[in-house]
């Protein structure tokens, strides 16, 4: 046969092999990041040693996809520009780095137990207190928001961002109905009694109800996004022939499970989350009745009532928890009008701020924050049994941040995720693009008032889902500006 004979018209090729293989490392970018958060909302939330340790591990693989793809850029055809928007993370890092050569706390050891005195360090420096711990929480860091930069580098297809969507709700779901059980059959930890009793407000395999909420918060818009785009997209005859129906039943789960879990913060966050869903559902629901001509009202009303009737079987099954968790509300409120009440997430505020003063800039190192703060605590003999209450965790990640990077390090870590927000210029309101914005705005709005990034399962499902809504509107923004070809349509 020879090498100049054409295909009869109408017949393919088939895909190129450099096609081919484009398709196979982007479905490796994408398998990647969906393992990571798999294995983070599954391994106890990541609040593990041992998981923090497994997930940097299979993080890391992200720096050898990186590493591929940069390699073979040509044969890919690899836009490599977004690379350019990595420099706050690299100056971060370099901080990071720097201060674990300027440590300013010294090891003790005393009856087998590792105490740390502070110590003097060179001043106007970046300075750590806890050197090797730091450089472990930057390793797990930088594994996890590279592996999910590698989206907006590599992922060229909206059908596998929309996979990763589908991945991780489903995977919120069946987290959600493993809660659930737990939660009715009165399990004393997680996984049934086998997971360790580490402290009683669980849920699912999270270790802390609030950082189970923050992932709540997450899936549910991703879970919103999907559905509108189906609701826009499907040509199924009705919802009941449509991806919508599955969607609307794992949004319907995962928003019960929030009260169910006693998270009051992350209730009334998610009340907001799914309103706003509702409401332009509604919005949508009029709008194409009164241009088809029919009345809105009866849809209107249908909507409604299952609304109510949604609601009112989650406070049926979260009565205990809620009525529980009113009463312990209604008592701190009381507790804090009193004059001789101690306001314990005032003073932790208070205190966490001044720690941060005394290091402004750098602060006192990435991850130092409960070995600096035990001696920065004044309530630290306030308990009613006179025992002492230490903190690990300020409640609030920007004061957190504040006080282990200064302004310094907070402020780059805000711009890893403005500078590409800003310098990919790909405005989108399409559902898989709003919903996921809105949900990552909503935790890093309760990070101001708790620690939901003190969560590793968080931490991953926040950049994976800001990336995944990021680059599906920058394709959407390139497929608008040009022809829609084969290698980049949905």
């Amino acid at each position: 046969m020879s090498h100049d004979m054409k295909y009869p018209r109408g017949v393919s090729a088939g895909p190129s092999r450099s096609a081919v293989r484009r398709e196979r490392f982007e479905i490796a970018v994408v398998a990647h990041v969906a393992v990571l958060v798999l294995l983070a909302s599954w391994w106890l939330g990541g609040n593990t040693q041992s998981a923090r340790l497994a997930l940097s591990l299979w993080g890391s693989l992200g720096f050898v996809l990186t590493a591929i793809g940069i390699f073979a850029r040509r044969s890919l055809r690899t836009d490599l520009q977004p690379l350019r928007w990595l420099w706050p993370f690299g100056l971060f890092a370099t901080m990071v780095a720097i201060s674990a050569f300027n440590p300013s706390y010294r090891e003790v050891l005393n009856d087998h137990q590792t105490l740390y005195v502070e110590s003097q360090s060179v001043p106007g420096w970046p300075s750590t207190a806890r050197p090797v711990h730091s450089l472990l929480t930057l390793w797990f860091f930088s594994a996890a928001y590279l592996s999910a930069f590698n989206l907006l580098v590599f992922v060229r297809h909206r059908r596998y961002l929309r996979a990763l969507v589908f991945t991780l709700v489903a995977n919120g779901l069946v987290l959600a109905i493993f809660g659930t059980l737990q939660k009715l059959m009165n399990a004393p930890s997680t996984f049934f009694g086998l997971g360790p009793p580490i402290q009683p407000k669980f849920f699912a395999s999270f270790l802390y109800h609030n950082h189970w909420g923050a992932f709540t918060l997450l899936m549910t818009a991703l879970a919103l996004g999907a559905i509108y785009h189906f609701a826009r997209r499907s040509h199924a005859r009705n919802i009941w022939h449509s991806p919508v129906l599955g969607g609307v039943v794992a949004i319907l789960f995962l928003a019960a499970t929030v009260p169910l879990s006693a998270s009051r913060s992350s209730t009334i966050l998610m009340i907001v989350l799914v309103a706003v869903g509702f409401v332009h559902w509604l919005r949508n629901v009029i709008k194409t009745r009164r241009a088809a001509g029919v009345s809105a009202a009866p849809a209107v009303a249908g909507g409604v009532f299952a609304a109510i009737s949604v609601i009112g079987f989650s406070l049926y099954i979260a009565q205990p928890v809620i009525e529980q968790r009113f009463t312990q509300t209604l008592q701190q409120i009381e507790e804090a009008r009193s004059e001789t009440s101690l306001n314990f997430r005032l003073i932790l505020y208070r205190d966490t701020w001044n720690t941060a003063r005394e290091k402004l800039w750098f602060g006192w190192g990435m991850g130092s924050y409960p070995t600096v703060f035990f001696t920065r605590n004044t309530q630290r003999f306030a308990s009613p049994d006179g025992l002492q209450v230490h903190f690990h965790d300020a409640h609030s990640d920007w004061l957190q941040s504040a006080a282990e990077v200064g302004l310094v390090g907070t402020f780059l870590l805000g711009l890893c995720a403005l500078v590409p927000l800003a310098a990919a210029r790909a405005p989108s309101l399409a559902p898989l693009v709003a919903y996921p914005f809105f949900g990552c705005g909503l935790v890093v709005f309760y990070a101001c008032l708790e620690f939901p990034f003190g969560n590793r399962a968080v931490i991953c499902a926040w950049w994976a889902t800001f990336f995944a809504g990021l680059q599906y509107a920058r394709i959407r923004a390139r497929e608008g500006a040009a022809p829609r070809s084969r290698e980049t349509t949905a």
